[in-house]
């Protein structure tokens, strides 16, 4: 079984794999071309195109992350071989520990605090009731389903949505054009964990987000397609002109990265971050990369990526 690596570290990859696999032959998308030919798996994360268009007798796919649309837009990629991705590999509570601090940032008036300091303004601010404290939660695949559990276990009411029915306990499930109308009424703080596809492009558009509540705030760890980044500026106010929204925690962006004369750099309530909310643990993935190579080599069943729907 031979194993194509490519990743930022990919040299620990290989050594991880290999001790794991000792019967395996594992090299780096960095070894000659001759010695990356003919592998049997891919495993990979933004490869270039020519690295699995080289490729002639693949077997599958591992996406080493839980976004798959950078693989699914490579010219070349190949529609009979089956594409598994990372589903959670400790991603999930990274997730929810951003999401958990966007949610309390606003939840205990980090922002106001923040606007206060430079004109040394002492002024304390109510706490709600948590209880009145909707959190809506866009995407309820394996890490929006524990990002959604973990907010409702700290204590706030929790709207999940998706496009198809789920169910979560504790959480308030949604699904449909009519469910995320519904959702987005209600919510005080939306935090959005859906995919990129060309069905979630602008999800939050300008219309969508006006059904959110005055002075709802929004925290992305998703994917940078997901928001208008020109209706959300509109819906945040110019200068010190407060808009419809409160604020918005940012973590991916429709340019990546976020170019220095974007004005999202500038606007006073929002918060960026560049692409960390939920680095992937190396540990907890490799041992899901592994799992994925056994059930290949053995025949068993596998969760694969439907390319036609994106994810």
């Amino acid at each position: 079984m031979k194993i194509v690596v490519h990743i930022d570290e990919a040299a620990q990859w290989q050594e991880a794999l290999s001790e794991a696999l000792p019967t395996a032959t594992v090299v780096t998308s960095e070894a000659p071309a001759d010695e990356r030919k003919e592998a049997d798996y891919l495993a990979i994360w933004k490869a270039p195109a020519h690295l699995i268009q080289e490729q002639t007798q693949l077997k599958g796919i591992i996406n080493l992350g839980a976004g798959v649309d950078y693989l699914l837009k490579t010219p070349g990629l190949p529609r009979d071989v089956p594409i598994v991705k990372l589903r959670d590999a400790g991603m999930g509570e990274l997730m929810a520990d951003y999401a958990l601090y966007g949610v309390m940032h606003f939840y205990r008036s980090m922002d106001h605090y923040a606007e206060q300091q430079p004109s040394a303004h002492w002024q304390p601010h109510a706490v709600p009731e948590k209880s009145q404290w909707p959190v809506g939660v866009l995407g309820l695949g394996a890490i929006g389903r524990f990002v959604a559990s973990a907010l409702q276990q700290a204590g706030f009411p929790v709207l999940g949505w998706s496009r198809s029915p789920k169910q979560i306990s504790g959480v308030h499930c949604f699904h449909g054009d009519d469910g995320l109308n519904e959702l987005l009424s209600q919510t005080q703080s939306l935090v959005t964990i859906l995919p990129d596809t060309a069905a979630t492009k602008h999800i939050l558009n300008a219309e969508r987000l006006a059904q959110l509540p005055k002075g709802a705030s929004v925290i992305n760890p998703g994917r940078g397609s997901l928001i208008d980044e020109q209706a959300l500026l509109n819906a945040l106010g110019h200068g010190d002109q407060q808009g419809h929204l409160r604020g918005a925690l940012l973590d991916v962006f429709s340019e990546e990265p976020l170019p220095g004369n974007n004005p999202l750099w500038q606007h006073p309530r929002v918060i960026i971050t560049p692409h960390m909310a939920a680095p992937t643990p190396l540990n907890d993935a490799i041992d899901q990369v592994i799992a994925y190579l056994h059930a290949f080599e053995t025949g068993e069943q596998l969760a694969t990526v439907n390319p036609d729907a994106g994810y």
